[in-house]
């Protein structure tokens, strides 16, 4: 009870507190969330792909941040092999696409329409059958305000949306679908793939069937399993980004110990007559500690209930604002940060909690 007298004697000032750190927990939530997405969104591509090999440019290992240009005719020669089921080239390349009078850029992915290599996730709408028809990421199209129905402009040609995928937005930029025949003609240089999908006749080693890839285009090709070459791709996202949000994330942490430390502190300097009467008294040093401690685990739990209250009202308003920010918070991410919420209000709490042992119990006199 005395806790809570404490902490309610200055209302204004328990809200004050409570919604600050609420604020800082609400940061640390979706700046993990938004690395869930990313990290989902961005490599999604790959992972629904029922490729078993993917074969792109020699010294290229990942098409998240690696350059990769194959002649297209690779593809006939890779055919032969009797192991492989299908072999599907696709082109993909930075591309400005004119919505109205607004031109934006998309990472323009061209595909055999009814072949791998297309949206992993049709949300709205359907796949490509035509070169007059284009598949736009669900992210981009919510940003642009433009929906299944609608035409966009690449290079003067008008292009009809046939429909919207889930699972391509890359954050920095979002995946937009054409066939590859309109890909290829929009380039000066035709007859280009910058990776081919293949999937083998079941039964088939992938091994064996890469080393005879790898030796019969000899360093022209770079060959991967499925599960290596996701990896790869899951490498390159996290070795970009991790370090942005990590220190985010930890700064959010700091301003959440610092606040609760001052708090604290500022509630001990103002009760320093009621610790000098209880020490008079007999408490246990222990016992004034651990008080302070309470103090701080209590203030981060309020904190912590508002935070997961507001998380989602905030998180809708900011990806109305910003659709391609797709925070993605799950329950994992939630006890993560309920550890660590509690392990840095303890902490705080014994860094304010020194304060009562400077206190002497003669000051009650003064």
């Amino acid at each position: 009870m005395y806790i809570w007298r404490t902490l309610l004697h200055h209302p204004f000032r328990l809200l004050l507190t409570v919604s600050g750190l609420a604020l800082c927990i609400v940061l640390i939530l979706f700046i993990l969330g938004v690395y869930h997405g990313v990290a989902t969104g961005s490599v999604d591509y790959v992972r629904k792909s029922a490729a078993d090999i993917w074969i792109l440019q020699a010294n290229t290992n990942n098409i998240m941040r690696g350059t990769s240009v194959l002649p297209a005719s690779f593809c006939d020669k890779i055919r032969k092999d009797r192991r492989i089921a299908s072999v599907d080239p696709v082109l993909m390349l930075f591309t400005n696409i004119e919505i109205g009078n607004e031109r934006t850029t998309a990472l323009l992915t061209g595909y055999t329409a009814g072949a791998m290599g297309g949206p992993p996730v049709i949300s709205s709408g359907r796949e490509l059958r035509t070169d007059g028809e284009i598949v736009l990421d669900q992210a981009f199209a919510r940003k642009h305000d433009i929906g299944v129905g609608q035409c966009v402009r690449i290079r003067g040609d008008s292009l009809a949306v046939v429909g919207l995928s889930s699972g391509t937005n890359a954050f920095v930029t979002q995946y937009a679908f054409v066939t590859l025949a309109y890909q290829q003609s929009i380039l000066e240089v035709p007859n280009l793939a910058s990776f081919f999908i293949v999937r083998l006749v079941p039964g088939s080693s992938v091994s064996a069937v890469m080393h005879d890839i790898n030796r019969k285009f000899p360093e022209r090709v770079s060959t991967f399993s499925h599960a290596a070459f996701l990896e790869n791709n899951i490498a390159e996202v996290e070795a970009g980004i991790v370090p942005l949000f990590f220190a985010i994330a930890l700064i959010g942490g700091i301003v959440l110990s610092i606040i609760l430390s001052l708090i604290l502190s500022v509630n001990i300097l103002e009760r320093r007559n009621d610790y000098a009467v209880m020490k008079i008294i007999g408490a246990p040093s222990a016992y004034l500690r651990r008080s302070v401690v309470l103090q701080s685990l209590l203030l981060a739990s309020l904190s912590e209930v508002v935070g997961l209250l507001l998380l989602h009202p905030i998180i809708a308003m900011i990806e109305s604002v910003t659709p391609e920010l797709a925070a993605v918070v799950t329950f994992q991410h939630v006890v993560l940060i309920t550890g660590a919420v509690i392990t840095l209000s303890t902490i705080s709490g014994l860094l304010a909690s020194t304060r009562v042992r400077r206190i002497l119990p003669v000051e009650v006199f003064t």
